[in-house]
């Protein structure tokens, strides 16, 4: 029965590839595999992971030791306990990431999933739960869907891990942080953005958590997002998110 099972969906996949052919979800050139890049795409990308940063999962040019901080981390501590990223927020990057943000292309989230979940597998280890970063609801109800939830749950499909996505909620409208031209004004912009609803405090108490979003820039975000969960019970914080901003990295302090 099992084989087939397998044996028809084979075909009906066969069957479908033939009508509607899998394609590039960069460039749109034929691929072998639904919700995949092809080769070039692939190459282009700049995939994210050690040798990097131990806190914020910035990465380094080259291997400085185990449990190495950059400098940022080290005299600005931030209150995540990490964060991690799959991608560089580039040129190679940018529609790919824009298209799933802004145009609906929910098409990638599979795919973004499994690269998020490989390069967050320490800020994912042990977590309790997965909480997006929320959107406004005037912004939600106007683009229909938050990408960072999106996100979640694809996480939570690979990993076993699951999303709580209405413990953390945006309480003001705030501009877009793309709008903003410094890390300053980001974080003004989010400054008293998030709470935790009363009646959710005694859910967050004591878990570990893992936040997930799609962009990290200067970190504002997530830093607002970090403290409020942390004031409202969590007992840790880390990230995730779909893509990192990566600036030229001063190794001293």
């Amino acid at each position: 029965m099992v084989e087939t099972a397998a044996l028809l969906s084979r075909v009906a996949r066969a069957a479908l590839d033939l009508v509607l052919p899998p394609l590039c979800l960069n460039c749109k050139a034929p691929v072998a595999d639904p919700h995949a890049v092809c080769a070039k795409c692939w190459g282009d990308l700049r995939l994210l992971g050690p040798p990097h940063c131990a806190q914020c999962g910035i990465p380094f040019p080259h291997d400085l030791g185990e449990g190495m901080k950059c400098a940022g981390c080290l005299s600005r501590p931030p209150p995540f306990a990490v964060a991690r990223a799959a991608l560089a927020y580039d040129d190679a990057s940018r529609d790919l990431i824009l298209g799933f943000k802004h145009a609906d292309r929910l098409e990638a989230v599979p795919l973004f999933a499994r690269w998020m979940t490989a390069a967050g597998g320490d800020a994912l280890e042990g977590a309790d739960m997965l909480v997006p970063v929320p959107l406004h609801w005037q912004r939600l109800f106007s683009r229909r869907y938050n990408q960072a939830a999106e996100l979640a749950h694809a996480i939570a499909a690979r990993s076993g891990i699951p999303v709580e996505a209405t413990l953390l909620r945006r309480r003001k409208r705030t501009r877009s942080q793309g709008e903003m031209v410094s890390a300053g004004q980001r974080k003004r912009n989010v400054a008293g953005a998030f709470e935790v609803a009363a009646g959710q405090r005694a859910k967050l108490k004591g878990r570990r958590v893992v936040l997930v979003d799609d962009v990290l820039t200067t970190g504002a975000t997530l830093t607002a997002c970090t403290k409020t969960l942390l004031r409202a019970g969590a007992a840790s914080v880390s990230c995730v998110t779909l893509a990192r901003v990566v600036r030229p990295l001063s190794l001293t302090l």
